[in-house]
C-alpha cells in the first residue's frame, strides 16, 4: 500500500491520466494479441467444461478450500507478468470463486440469463440491460454500466454470450465484448456517444467467463475477467499502475459478490490480506 501522500497523488494522477485521451483505441497488434491471449484461455476453459472432476479451474491462495467453505471471495491476479506486449494498451486478467450454501445450478443460470434484472442484481454498476436476440443459448445482449475510480465512466456495451452445460450439476457461460462506446452526460438531455478520439481509454475489450458447479450442499461459482485497456503513459507507472489494475480486480470482486447476492445468501467478502493493491 503506498503512503498516503502518494496514494492521493496517485489518484490526482489517475484522474488527470483518464481525462486526456492519448491513444483512442487499440492497435491492430495490441487487438491482435489480446485475441491470442484469450484463445489460450478459452481453450483451457473448454477442457475444464468437459471434465466433470476438473470442472472449475484451482484456486492458488493458501488454504483456499477451507477459506472458501468459510464463506470468503477469493480474488487472484492471473494477468501474465511476462505476456505479450500490447503497444499503447494493458491486458488485466482476474479470478474470482466463492461458494454459495444451499445454492442449486439451475437457479444460478437463471440469474445470468435474466438480463432484465441486471440493473436491481448488479446495481449500482449495471444500470440496464436486454437481450437484443437469441438463438437457443446464444444470444447478443446490451448493456449500460458505470464505473466510478476518480472519475465515473458510463459505457454502453454490446456482448455475445454463450450458455452451455455439462450436466445438470455444472454449467458456463462465455460472455465476448463486441463493441463498447462511452458515454458523456448520461442521463441527462446532452446525453451523447463520445467518438473515438475523446474516449478516454477506460475499457477496449472485456471479455467474462462463469463456471459453476453444484456439490456439497451448495454452488461453487468462479468468474474469469480478461479485459484490455489504454496503457499508462511512460514515467507514470508507480502511481497510476496500482488503480488502473485495481479496476478490473474490484469489478470482479463487485459481481461476485452481487451474484451470491442476488441468490438470496449472506453476502461475503475478501479476507483482508487479498485486498492489498496490486504492485505497480
Amino acid at each position: 500500500m503506498l503512503p498516503r501522500n502518494a496514494r492521493f497523488i496517485a489518484l490526482s494522477t489517475l484522474g488527470i491520466v483518464l481525462s486526456a485521451a492519448v491513444c483512442a483505441q487499440p492497435s491492430t497488434q495490441a487487438s491482435a494479441r489480446f485475441d491470442a491471449y484469450v484463445h489460450t484461455i478459452e481453450a483451457r476453459l473448454d477442457q475444464q467444461h468437459r471434465s466433470p472432476d476438473a470442472f472449475l479451474a484451482p484456486v492458488t491462495l493458501p488454504d483456499a478450500s477451507k477459506r472458501i467453505r468459510n464463506g470468503e471471495l477469493l480474488i487472484e491476479k492471473l494477468s501474465p507478468a511476462d505476456g505479450p506486449e500490447l503497444p499503447g494498451a494493458l491486458l488485466f486478467h482476474w479470478r474470482g470463486t466463492a461458494f454459495v450454501p444451499g445454492a442449486k445450478a439451475a437457479d444460478f443460470e437463471h440469474l445470468l440469463r435474466d438480463f432484465d434484472s441486471y440493473p436491481k442484481s448488479f446495481s449500482p454498476q449495471v444500470l440496464r440491460a436486454a437481450v437484443v436476440s437469441q438463438n437457443g443459448d446464444q444470444l447478443q445482449a446490451r448493456m449500460r454500466v458505470r464505473q466510478h475510480h476518480v472519475i465515473t465512466v458510463v459505457l454502453d456495451t454490446t456482448y455475445d454470450v454463450t450458455f452451455g452445460r455439462l450436466d445438470p450439476l455444472r454449467g458456463y457461460s462465455l460472455s465476448r465484448s463486441t463493441q463498447i462506446s462511452e458515454i458523456d452526460s448520461a442521463g441527462t438531455p446532452t446525453e451523447q456517444t463520445l467518438p473515438p478520439e475523446k474516449v478516454h481509454g477506460f475499457m477496449w475489450r472485456l471479455n467474462t467467463y462463469w463456471s459453476w458447479e453444484e456439490r456439497e450442499g451448495g454452488l461453487f461459482i468462479q468468474i474469469e475477467s480478461v479485459s484490455l485497456t489504454r496503457a499508462i503513459p511512460p514515467g507514470l507507472a508507480w502511481a497510476v499502475r496500482p488503480f488502473v489494475e485495481s479496476i478490473p480486480r474490484e469489478s470482479v470482486e463487485f459481481t461476485l459478490d452481487s451474484a451470491a447476492r442476488a441468490l438470496g445468501k449472506k453476502p461475503v467478502v475478501p479476507a483482508p490480506s487479498d485486498r492489498r493493491a496490486p504492485k505497480p
